[in-house]
């Protein structure tokens, strides 16, 4: 069972209470999926929110511990371009569990032992959970009761209804805003994100350094933080439903008056950043010498070359010399149509994520589908990995080897593209509990048998002996037929006609 939506046909899959424990009529409580921004479920009663899970961060829900593994199910959260849904697989199939939400809007994961239910997990797990019980920039910290704070450097607003217990008018800042003066950012770590009401994803900043320059440009944005499920996230307006968890949690920047800012820290930061502006001086001045002397000899080459061998102009050539002494009669996509076809490389056109970067789907103005790997600046992989696969992937040609359409080469963007692969990736249908019956005992042969024509290919039948060394089910992708193509030839290796063994100096791969 799922809860959340199928995006390819606008199907909702969500809970409904009951209206009483005697009444199985439609109640007043749902807990949906929310789909604006990050991910969340949230409860509501009526059109009220009652709770809040937070953003999925990529391993949880808002950094909250209830969804850790434990012995009972494990979490599955799945988020590509055709569905977006909450599911759980049970450890042992001997477990009898369920998830349900009851007439008073409690949502437990429950399990079934000596003959009644066990509660393993409750999402609400204490009155901190309740939506927006600190009010606007107030922080919620539960011990043995609620207890409310401000943000650092925030104050009640309303101070008698505060010393009364009264927290819902929340804090507002000591000092206020103002875009004329400079301002900076204060971290708070272990919390649960803010409400996504006022709030945006932005795809364009890779780091966050990035995300805090393109905060800082906007005076509407008054928090930013980064998670590893959707990068860079802004917030603008109201920061409403946050707290403060004992363990686990999220980092987040608050937009603070420069005068609100500690000053040790500011000096630090001034001698921080004069250093590394000085240092990034003298390597700029360094790279640009070296880049200076490459050119010139490049150039002398070039012209002695032109002049003994006379030859047309090579439509190819920028990336021939970017790849190295290599000829290839590789297309050269502009960053233009690549940028158009995936929609400006938009997050719902995002079908993956490995070492290399991102993955996107596009369409062409011809119709066709591609698929595309954007080298990303924070990649462990890099140029190196980036001509390796090039190079090799170009000169192989097999029904079970993914097919290398072209690349795009455009200032310090590198990206590949690749026919598109409607089935994705191996591992979605071997390791997912929902999508793991769909193969056949048949269809499983076929496709181990194409795995192996494929290696068979490379390791004996290829113009180049070719050893993959990262070999994974998330690496072998699937046609419209499920048919198997190997693919990443990031780490592959080259081996000589007579060669049987290579000792490598650093364990990598697969």
């Amino acid at each position: 069972m799922k809860l959340g939506w199928n995006l390819r046909t606008n199907e909702e899959l969500y809970l409904t209470s009951r209206r009483s424990s005697q009444d199985p009529s439609t109640g007043d409580y749902t807990y949906r999926m929310d789909r604006r921004g990050l991910p969340s479920i949230v409860l509501r009663r009526g059109s009220q929110v009652q709770f809040r899970s937070g953003p999925w961060d990529g391993v949880r829900f808002g950094g909250q511990p209830v969804l850790r593994k434990n012995s009972v199910f494990n979490p599955i959260f799945v988020f590509d371009s055709d569905n977006l849904y909450y599911a759980f697989e049970n450890v042992d199939a001997s477990i009898i569990s369920r998830f349900v939400m009851n007439e008073s809007g409690l949502v437990q994961h429950l399990t079934w032992s000596q003959d009644h239910w066990n509660n393993i997990a409750t999402m609400q797990s204490d009155s901190c959970d309740n939506y927006a019980s600190c009010g606007n920039f107030g922080v919620c910290t539960f011990s043995n009761s609620l207890s409310c704070d401000c943000l650092s450097r925030f104050v009640p607003r309303e101070r008698e209804a505060w010393a009364q217990f009264d927290r819902s008018a929340g804090c507002i800042r000591r000092t206020p805003l103002n875009c004329s003066t400079s301002s900076g950012f204060r971290k708070f770590s272990g919390l649960k994100l803010p409400d996504p009401t006022n709030f945006s994803v932005n795809i364009s900043a890779k780091n966050l350094f990035e995300c805090e320059a393109t905060c800082s440009r906007n005076c509407s944005c008054v928090a930013y933080a980064m998670t590893q499920f959707s990068g860079c996230l802004e917030w603008f307006g109201d920061l409403l439903d946050i707290r403060k968890y004992s363990e686990g949690g999220q980092d987040l920047y608050v937009r603070m008056p420069a005068s609100e800012l500690n000053s040790s820290n500011k000096s630090k930061r001034t001698v921080v950043l004069a250093s590394v502006a000085g240092i990034s001086f003298l390597v700029l001045l360094g790279v640009i010498s070296w880049f200076a002397y490459r050119k010139k000899t490049a150039n002398l080459r070039r012209a002695l070359a032109d002049q003994a061998n006379p030859r047309r102009d090579n439509p190819n050539q920028d990336i021939n010399q970017s790849i190295g002494d290599e000829t290839l009669e590789l297309p050269l996509f502009s960053f233009v149509t690549i940028s158009t076809a995936t929609n400006k490389f938009s997050f719902t056109n995002k079908i993956g994520q490995g070492g290399f970067g991102p993955v996107y789907k596009g369409v062409l103005p011809t119709g066709k589908e591609i698929a595309v790997k954007r080298l990303s600046k924070d990649s462990g992989q890099g140029l190196k990995e980036f001509k390796n696969e090039v190079i090799l992937i170009v000169k192989l040609q097999h029904r079970n080897l993914v097919k290398l359409l072209g690349c795009c080469i455009h200032g310090e963007e590198r990206m590949l593209v690749y026919e598109y692969m409607p089935n994705k990736s191996l591992d979605l249908f071997i390791f997912n509990q929902t999508k793991d019956t769909t193969l056949s005992w048949q269809k499983r042969f076929d496709i181990i048998a194409g795995i192996a024509q494929g290696l068979l290919y490379l390791h004996r039948d290829s113009r180049l002996r070719i050893i993959h060394r990262d070999l994974k089910a998330s690496n072998i992708l699937l046609d419209k037929d499920m048919n198997p193509k190997i693919s990443d030839f990031g780490l592959a290796r080259t081996f000589g006609g007579d060669q049987y063994e290579e000792i490598t100096k650093r364990v990598m791969g697969t």
